[in-house]
């Protein structure tokens, strides 16, 4: 009996090390690989607009930090995963994403990634659409650049450098976030 409970015990131990979060039916485990490096759940949450959801959402780095500054200030690689939970084009997508890029950069930045915004935004738009339950990674990888990856298979090439990967990811945890309660999931608040 002791025995039978020993292994019961390690096996509920070794699920929950593997645990997943839940959001809005999508899991996100606590950990991923990319680049041959373990990437930790930093934290997950849903983008509604209006009273619909649009995707859920989960952010992966190589160690867990909290707040916006700390994340940012995370230069290894990170990945942003987001399932969608609507039918999406791509232009939907494309757009939230430059709105949000406007929100919260200066002209200035704005300018001096003006390039590397084109040419993710022609990786977005050459999609076509993004149905319900499409994954959407946006992987960064330092010396690679910021790869856009849907339901696994890589598309277009390889843009900027951690400047345009912190531009992305304030989109979602910079000063005006495409919504605050998800802002506050992803950066652990």
């Amino acid at each position: 009996m002791k025995k039978l409970l020993g292994a019961l015990c390690a096996t509920l131990a070794l699920a929950s090390a593997h645990a997943a979060v839940d959001v809005a039916g999508v899991k996100f485990d606590d950990q991923t690989r990319m680049a041959d490096q373990s990437l930790q759940l930093n934290g997950a949450g849903l983008r509604t607009k209006f009273v619909f959801k649009v995707y859920a959402m989960g952010l992966y780095l190589p160690a867990k930090a909290k707040g916006a500054q700390a994340v940012l200030a995370s230069d290894g690689p990170r990945r942003i995963d987001i399932v969608t939970l609507r039918d999406l084009t791509a232009e939907q997508f494309a757009d939230a994403l430059t709105e949000g890029l406007q929100k919260n950069l200066t002209a200035a930045e704005q300018q001096a990634l003006k390039a590397d915004s084109e040419a993710f935004r022609a990786n977005l738009l050459a999609l076509k659409e993004a149905k319900e339950g499409t994954r959407i990674q946006i992987d960064f990888t330092p010396g690679s650049g910021t790869r856009l990856i849907v339901n696994g298979t890589p598309r277009g090439e390889a843009v900027g450098d951690i400047a345009f990967a912190n531009a992305l990811l304030r989109v979602w945890i910079g000063e005006a976030p495409a919504q605050g309660d998800l802002k506050s999931a992803l950066i652990g608040e």
